[in-house]
């Protein structure tokens, strides 16, 4: 039997409802979009829905101001109707990831959980509270970590074998990153640090396809194709 926490109304999960579709243009086979999509996420704060197009692209959809542009939901009547961008304010855009787009998470820093790293005074970037990043998983093995509201590319980590398949940050603002990948490692990274990989866990004797974080950041369990859960 399924449960949920106090926070879920699962009479509302009940009579939950069709809104509206986001459609991926249509584009020849060979272009940079428009096949199949691979992975969704949200930002914490619900600023930013983001989803990958098929192959290298990732669109970022500024959420509370597109939503409307479905139509009110349920009991006005209207039909839902595809997003379109809103007229002001922050618009969407897109990512070119350079490679085909597995994974992808949202992270944002709280100042005072402070870098793991002594040497804080030569870091090349110092990420403010009011900064969103994304972390995208790619199909070379890298992770690339973008600035949501400007679009530049502000970290390249470099160490996965094969696919990162899975991305989770910490959800306590650390943004201590973790990757999941078909190199059967997952590793964990502190952007605090520049993108520093502080740790590699070993054990999955297949591929590893997703990770998640308790609620208070304490415990990591991660799932792969070796149907087990593994916990640190």
């Amino acid at each position: 039997m399924a449960s949920f926490p106090d926070s879920v109304n699962e009479n509302k999960i009940g009579k939950a409802k069709f809104i509206g579709e986001l459609l991926v243009p249509v584009a020849p086979f060979n272009h940079k979009s428009g096949r199949e999509t691979w992975t969704v996420a949200f930002a914490p704060d619900g600023s930013y829905f983001a989803w990958s197009q098929g192959h290298r692209i990732v669109k970022l959809v500024p959420w509370s101001k597109c939503l409307k542009h479905f139509g009110e939901e349920g009991s006005n009547g209207l039909v839902p109707q595809q997003l379109s961008p809103p007229e002001d304010g922050p618009r969407e855009h897109t990512i070119d990831c350079g490679d085909i787009v597995w994974g992808m998470a949202f992270g944002s820093s709280v100042p005072e959980k402070q870098s793991r790293c002594v040497n804080i005074e030569w870091h090349r970037f110092k990420f403010g509270q009011d900064q969103l990043l994304l972390a995208t998983g790619l199909n070379n093995g890298r992770i690339k970590i973008w600035d949501v509201y400007t679009g530049k590319l502000l970290l390249n980590l470099v160490d996965h074998t094969d696919i990162v398949r899975d991305l989770t940050f910490a959800p306590d603002g650390s943004l201590v990153l973790v990757s999941a990948s078909r190199d059967k490692t997952l590793r964990v990274w502190d952007l605090k640090d520049d993108g520093n990989m502080v740790k590699v866990l070993r054990g999955h004797q297949n591929w590893v396809y997703c990770s998640t974080f308790s609620p208070d950041s304490s415990v990591l369990c991660s799932v792969g194709a070796g149907k087990s859960v593994a916990g640190v």
